[in-house]
């Protein structure tokens, strides 16, 4: 188990780490999740031994690693930008950790052989890293990773640079990989929708700050607060201040959607209410979902798919229409959002209500 204790990392009177604490056990796979800035490089190197937290403590499997260095640890990292041996042929680079570590000749052919096919690099062993593409070398990277066979293995947006078919493969295939070694995989990106493909377990980060931590599934549907549902959000998140009143909430313009069953209870008061992207349609899927008129203001197509980005008064909204539509800016729409899947935060930004949010 790799344990982080109340860690903070402060860099010239500025904090890029603030008082996380998080636990993540061996065989699992878990996402630091946020916008760049937020911190998820710096908290991988306090995992990984390269820098010294400035308070608080790193634990390994009940020891306290907090001041041993990354050479004494049994660690793999890839990072988005490649690191390899540019004198050394693509086996070399994937051999090198295995050579390191005293294996036997043919173990390390036979390692090297299956990470090379994993990561479609066979044709391209007997290269150097500079005869390689950008994304080969990436791959490379992965492999040595791959027959390290570390305890702690850190992958820092380390699909970036990939073509698409590929990091769609790797993502269904290092998750799989890695837990059979039990080894710890911890990964991390600024892509939402990269933390549900890669399941787990997600904690996501803002201004060094872990704001939630649990199945990737649950922090997505449940955020504890706004800052955690808007950065498990891609598309932004829509908003609105809202007053509830009785069994509603009145919107600043005036319209009122019905408040779910669950919330019926919630005091009277003023709030922020949130949805999705695909949360808002132009038809009634349900029979409380209330119509808003709003105001396209860009389209954006994507071959199956319409992103409209809209105002309603002071608020910009995005709405995800699936087919092709030919929105033109200026032109107004009945929009429909369903109460069912709003999330509700109070004038603090804490999630109230039970469950937030209903269904993603």
């Amino acid at each position: 188990m790799l344990e982080l204790r109340k860690v903070t990392k402060t860099v010239g009177g500025v904090d890029h780490i603030r008082n996380v604490s998080l636990s993540f056990e061996r065989g699992t796979l878990n996402v630091l999740l946020g916008p760049t800035l937020s911190g998820k490089t710096s908290l991988m190197r306090l995992m990984a031994g390269l820098d010294r937290p400035t308070a608080g403590s790193v634990w390994f499997d009940g020891a306290d690693v907090t001041g041993v260095p990354v050479q004494k640890r049994n660690v793999a990292m890839v990072y988005q930008q490649f690191i390899n041996y540019p004198a050394m042929t693509v086996y070399e680079n994937i051999a090198s950790p295995l050579r390191v570590a005293g294996v036997d000749k043919a173990q390390i052919d036979r390692e090297v052989r299956k990470a090379a096919e994993l990561m479609k690099l066979t044709p391209y062993l007997d290269r150097t890293p500079l005869n390689l593409s950008g994304g080969q070398q990436q791959r490379t990277a992965l492999a040595r990773a791959v027959v390290k066979n570390a305890s702690l293995v850190l992958l820092d947006e380390p699909l970036a640079n990939l073509d698409y078919k590929l990091r769609e493969e790797l993502r269904q295939e290092l998750p799989r990989l890695f837990a059979e070694t039990g080894a710890i995989f911890v990964y991390a990106t600024t892509e939402p929708h990269e933390a549900l493909l890669l399941g787990g377990n997600t904690a996501t980060l803002s201004q060094g700050r872990v704001t939630q931590f649990g199945p990737t599934i649950e922090v997505f549907r449940r955020p504890a607060d706004l800052t955690t549902a808007r950065t498990f959000a891609d598309p932004p998140l829509n908003s609105m201040q809202v007053r509830k009143s009785g069994g509603e909430f009145v919107l600043d313009s005036g319209a009122k959607l019905p408040a779910p069953a669950e919330l019926a209870g919630l005091a009277d008061a003023a709030y922020t209410v949130a949805f999705q992207p695909h949360h808002l349609s132009m038809t009634r899927k349900h029979g409380d979902a209330q119509p808003v008129r709003a105001t396209v203001t860009v389209a954006e197509i994507t071959g199956s798919e319409t992103f409209a980005h809209l105002a309603y008064g002071k608020d910009r909204w995005v709405m995800l229409a699936h087919g092709i539509h030919n929105f033109k800016p200026g032109q107004a729409l009945d929009v429909f959002i369903d109460p069912r899947h709003l999330m509700v935060f109070d004038a603090g930004g804490k999630a109230v209500g039970g469950d937030a949010r209903k269904a993603a």
